[in-house]
């Protein structure tokens, strides 16, 4: 892996621990010479794993909407700053530019881009790993949701098992690096409509 998409809030959760492992995640991607792309912003764990990456000499590239630019939020000493017109041509553009994501801690926009990845990959329309690093229980719910998809017939457990899932950032990469995407995708017939 060349380059990792991280998704993750723009404020820093409650406890310090959201803000300590995202920068050490921005420092772990740095050293492993994997290039950082974001959302582009200085504020919140966005702009802490940013900055954790520049920490130590690593790539970083945001993908930042003008609107949000224009509100002065944009991160001021990123390797690279590519501006887009709209928040799908960002995800897009993130994805463009990554061989896998993942997710840290975040509000509605980081459960929407991580969704919205998952099911790309649910449909085959790439094959990257995805992955949620669970910082102290964070995504427990989250986890138990999908399981419950599962359970209730909304999911199949080969898509469910699409979500790599760990607490630990040098764990949660050595599974992304070993990811093997299924090769049955998921197709729905006209007659099944």
């Amino acid at each position: 892996m060349k380059s990792i998409t991280v998704f993750c809030g723009s404020s820093f959760g409650t406890d310090k621990i959201y803000e300590e492992q995202a920068f050490l995640l921005g420092q772990t991607l740095a050293k492993q010479n994997i290039q950082l792309v974001y959302g582009g912003s200085e504020t919140g764990l966005m702009g802490t794993v940013a900055n954790g990456a520049l920490s130590e000499n690593g790539t970083v590239t945001g993908v930042l909407p003008q609107f949000l630019q224009t509100k002065e939020i944009a991160h001021k000493n990123l390797t690279e700053l590519i501006i887009v017109e709209t928040m799908h041509e960002r995800k897009t553009k993130m994805n463009e530019l990554c061989d896998g994501v993942i997710v840290l801690p975040g509000g509605y926009g980081t459960l929407e881009e991580f969704f919205e990845m998952i099911t790309w990959a649910q449909l085959g329309l790439h094959k990257k790993p995805i992955g949620i690093l669970n910082t102290d229980g964070f995504y427990d719910d989250l986890i138990q949701l999908i399981q419950t998809m599962v359970d209730k017939g909304f999911l199949k457990q080969i898509n469910k098992d699409m979500v790599l899932i760990n607490k630990n950032i040098d764990d949660l990469l050595d599974q992304m690096r070993n990811y093997e995407p299924p090769t049955v995708w998921k197709v729905i017939s006209k007659d099944k409509v």
